[in-house]
C-alpha cells in the first residue's frame, strides 16, 4: 500500500462502509422491486412471498447473532469481504430460482451472508471515530441502506424491463466483487494504517483506554446479557428492526397493488421514499452533533432527536391509512422513511459499550431484530391478503416511543462507555 498521506481518511472509510450498506440493500432490495412481476409469471401468491421474506429473516436471525461474534474474532478486515462475497454470489443465484423453495433456499443463504455488514460497519466506526462523530458516522455508514433500496427501484425495474428480471439479479451481485477489492487496498486498523496522517490518529485514538479499545480478550455473551444496558439496545432493535424490513419489503408492493403503480412507474417514483430514508440516517448523527456543538451534552442531544422523531412518526403512520390521493401517500411514506432512519437505533451499542464487544451487542440486537421481523413477515402477508395495509401501520404507529422509553429506562446516558463486569470466563 501507497503510503501517501489521506486527509480526512476516517471520512473516507465511512464513505467505503456507506457503499457496503449500498450493496446490502441494492441485493436484498431486488427482490422486493420484481415481487409483482415474479409472482404474475411463476404463480406465486402474496402469502407465499411472505414466506420466501420470512425465509431470509429467519436465517438473518441466526446469522445476526454469530455473525457479530465472528466480526469480532476475525476483525473488520477480514471478516466484511467474506461475508460480502457470499451474499454477492447468494444474489446472482437467484437467477436461477423458479419456484418458492428455490427462492426460499437463495433468500436463507442471503440472510446468512448479510448481516455481518452491520456488526462489521458499528464496530469500524468505535473503533475509527471518537465518541462525539460517532452517531454522524454510523449515520453516514447506514445511509447506505436508504441509497440502496433507492438505487435498486430505478435500476432493478430497467433492467429487468430491457434484460429480464433474472439478469437484475445478476448484474446487482456482480457489483460486490468491486467493493471487494476497493476495501482491501483501502481498510486497515487507524493504528498501524500507513496512509493516515498523525494528527487525525492521535484525533481517534486519543483518550483510548483498554476497555474503550479493541485491546483484551473478548466477554461472554451470558455476561453482557446480565447488563441492562445491552437489554436497552436489543429491546430498540425489536421495536423497531420489524418496522425496517416492512419498509424494505412491502412499500414497493404496497404501491403497486393498493396505490395502482406499474412496474414502470414504480422505477420512476418508488426512490423518493427510499431517498428520505437516506437523509434521515444522516440527520440521525447530524442533528446530534450540531446540538453538541451548541454546548449540549451528547446523551441530551442524541435522546432530543429521538423523542422528536418518536412523536412524529405515529402522525404519519396513522395518516397514511386515511389518503386516498397517491401523490400524498407517498409524501407520507417518504415522511415515514425520513424518520425511521432519523431515529438512529443502529448507534447505540457504540455509544455505550468498549469497542471490543461492540460487534456482539449489535448482533445480537439484530438478531433479536430480525427474529421479530420474521415472525411479523407471516402476519403481514396475510393481514394485507385478507385486509389491508391500513393495520400494518397502525401497528408501525406506537413502536417508536415505546422504543424511546426502553432506551432512556434500561440504556441509560449516552455517550458514557460502561466497563464490563468482572467475572469467569464460563459466566
Amino acid at each position: 500500500m501507497s503510503t501517501r498521506k489521506i486527509p480526512h481518511l476516517r471520512w473516507y472509510i465511512a464513505v467505503l462502509l456507506c457503499l457496503s450498506s449500498v450493496l446490502t440493500y441494492l441485493d436484498r432490495q431486488t427482490l422486493s422491486v420484481l415481487a409483482s412481476t415474479i409472482q404474475k409469471e411463476l404463480g406465486m401468491s402474496t402469502v407465499q412471498y411472505a414466506q420466501i421474506t420470512s425465509a431470509f429473516l429467519f436465517s438473518y436471525t441466526i446469522m445476526y447473532a454469530v455473525s457479530g461474534m465472528i466480526i469480532d474474532w476475525l476483525g473488520t478486515r477480514r471478516g466484511l469481504p467474506l461475508f460480502l462475497s457470499g451474499w454477492s454470489v447468494a444474489t446472482m443465484l437467484h437467477a436461477l430460482a423458479n419456484t418458492v423453495g428455490q427462492f426460499s433456499l437463495c433468500r436463507v443463504v442471503l440472510g446468512a451472508t448479510q448481516p455481518a455488514n452491520f456488526a462489521a460497519g458499528v464496530k469500524s466506526v468505535s473503533e475509527w471515530f471518537p465518541m462525539r462523530e460517532r452517531a454522524l458516522a454510523v449515520g453516514i455508514f447506514n445511509s447506505g441502506t436508504a441509497l440502496g433500496s433507492m438505487i435498486a427501484t430505478p435500476l432493478v425495474a430497467l433492467i429487468a424491463l430491457l434484460l429480464g428480471w433474472r439478469q437484475a439479479f445478476v448484474v446487482c451481485g456482480a457489483l460486490g466483487f468491486l467493493w471487494v477489492i476497493a476495501w482491501r487496498l483501502l481498510y486497515q486498523s487507524p493504528r498501524s494504517h500507513p496512509r493516515l496522517e498523525e494528527s487525525e490518529r492521535e484525533l481517534i485514538l486519543c483518550g483510548a483506554s483498554e476497555a474503550q479499545d479493541g485491546g483484551g480478550t473478548g466477554v461472554p455473551l451470558l455476561r453482557l446479557l446480565r447488563m441492562k444496558e445491552t437489554w436497552g439496545c436489543i429491546f430498540a432493535r425489536v421495536c423497531t428492526d420489524p418496522i425496517s424490513y416492512f419498509l424494505g419489503f412491502w412499500i414497493p408492493k404496497y404501491l403497486q397493488d393498493e396505490r395502482g403503480l406499474t412496474l414502470a412507474q414504480i422505477g420512476y417514483y418508488a426512490w423518493i421514499p427510499y431517498a428520505a430514508l437516506a437523509v434521515g440516517n444522516i440527520f440521525s448523527g447530524a442533528a446530534p452533533r450540531y446540538l453538541i456543538s451548541r454546548g449540549w451534552p451528547l446523551n441530551r442531544a442524541r435522546k432530543t432527536t429521538m423523542f422528536a422523531v418518536s412523536c412524529m412518526m405515529p402522525v404519519c403512520c396513522l395518516l397514511v391509512t386515511r389518503v386516498e390521493n397517491t401523490a400524498l401517500a407517498i409524501m407520507l411514506v417518504t415522511a415515514m422513511m425520513f424518520g425511521h432512519a432519523a431515529w438512529g437505533n443502529i448507534t447505540l451499542p457504540a455509544e455505550i459499550f468498549p469497542r471490543r464487544v461492540v460487534g456482539t451487542v449489535t448482533g445480537f440486537g439484530g438478531a433479536l431484530g430480525g427474529l421479530a421481523g420474521a415472525i411479523s413477515q407471516l402476519y403481514i402477508g396475510r393481514v394485507v391478503q385478507t385486509l389491508s395495509f391500513a393495520p400494518i401501520f397502525v401497528a408501525c404507529s406506537v413502536m417508536y416511543l415505546l422504543a424511546f422509553v426502553l432506551v432512556h429506562l434500561l440504556a441509560g446516558e449516552l455517550g458514557r462507555v460502561r466497563e464490563i463486569p468482572s467475572g469467569t470466563r464460563n459466566a
